[in-house]
């Protein structure tokens, strides 16, 4: 069945080391356990991404622990100016020394050396960014302290399987938290206020192969004075079960099908198309920044662009209504990665 909704708290993994039920949760029902996989600590990836912006300006920030790499990131995005910096440090063979929380609704995780001391820390119905990095760019030092409140509201956990393999990616990803504090940078501060802007995790254990383009696209605003904001995306592992696409609004999942990225290759600035199975997300896109970036280390690659515009046309909840979206702020990404 497809779009095959699970609801019954399980262990993630059989005694096999593949997905025991795969598809979609509004829920984290499956309960990640590292010490049932099967395959080499090596190949094994955990990674926290959280993304907080408004319309005007925004910031990633990234702790992962990927077997033999470690990855930590941050990226500090100016849209109304037309800018974006990030500053990202390897590390090698962190084999499960991050400590990566094993669930999406509580733990710490941190890291820390001379440049960069961050922390990402979960506990009573709200997360906290954290983040001190000396000579983020221009020789000056990059700090934040954000908090978003995650209030009852419906998320997309997915567990998802490569078709013969036993390679999965068990992933949540949390829309329309309101967002809370400040970044700064270059003697400048940027304020977050709940009542407007809000911030995304995108939260993800797993074993994947070593070649895979994906591609993702998120937004949060308030649309009708109630929290809206929608998750798309395909091309890792095996969908057969169930798509991540879904519709937020007022704390509530809307499932979609299928959903397709229409990108200029030539020139990821020109307008973007998206078009849906069921005719329920159709919409266009105005790049205004492109956060490329390439990064090839040993054996690990990755060609990335993360676009960040505006989208209008209209997307169909459940129930037939529709919602009219109008230079609503959000991204849409491609990314290849060979690691």
């Amino acid at each position: 069945m497809r779009n095959h909704e699970v609801t019954e708290r399980q262990h993630l993994l059989g005694a096999d080391g593949k997905i025991a039920e795969p598809g979609w949760a509004r829920r984290p029902v499956w309960e990640y356990d590292r010490s049932r996989i099967t395959a080499p600590a090596f190949r094994i990836k955990e990674w926290d991404y959280y993304l907080v912006m408004n319309e005007d300006y925004g910031a990633a920030f990234t702790l992962s622990d990927n077997g033999y790499i470690g990855l930590q990131s941050v990226s500090l995005l100016n849209f109304k100016e037309g800018w974006e910096h990030t500053e990202t440090i390897l590390t090698a063979l962190p084999m499960g020394r991050m400590k990566m929380p094993a669930s999406s609704e509580k733990g710490t995780v941190q890291y820390r050396d001379k440049r960069l001391r961050m922390e990402f820390r979960v506990e009573d119905g709200k997360r906290t960014i954290s983040c001190d990095f000396k000579e983020f760019y221009m020789g000056k030092p990059f700090y934040c302290e954000i908090a978003l409140d995650q209030p009852e509201m419906d998320s997309i956990t997915m567990a998802t399987p490569w078709a013969g393999r036993k390679a999965f990616y068990y992933n949540r990803k949390i829309n329309c938290m309101p967002a809370e504090g400040y970044l700064s940078w270059d003697e400048k501060t940027y304020w977050f206020t709940p009542e407007k802007d809000y911030g995304t995790l995108d939260w993800g254990r797993g074993v994947w192969t070593y070649d895979n383009t994906w591609y993702w696209g998120s937004g949060n605003g308030t649309i009708g004075g109630k929290p809206f904001g929608f998750n798309i995306g395909y091309g890792f592992g095996d969908t057969s079960a169930a798509t991540e696409n879904v519709i937020f609004y007022d704390g509530k999942a809307h499932k979609l099908d299928d959903v397709t990225f229409h990108i200029p290759e030539d020139d990821y600035m020109k307008p973007w198309k998206f078009t849906s199975s069921d005719g329920r997300f159709e919409t266009e896109f105005q790049p205004l920044l492109d956060r490329a970036a390439k990064l090839s280390a040993a054996v690990a690659a990755s060609d990335q662009h993360q676009v960040f515009g505006r989208m209008s046309g209209r997307v169909v909840l459940d129930d037939g209504r529709f919602i009219e979206l109008k230079d609503f702020m959000c991204f849409a990404e491609k990314v290849h990665n060979r690691y």
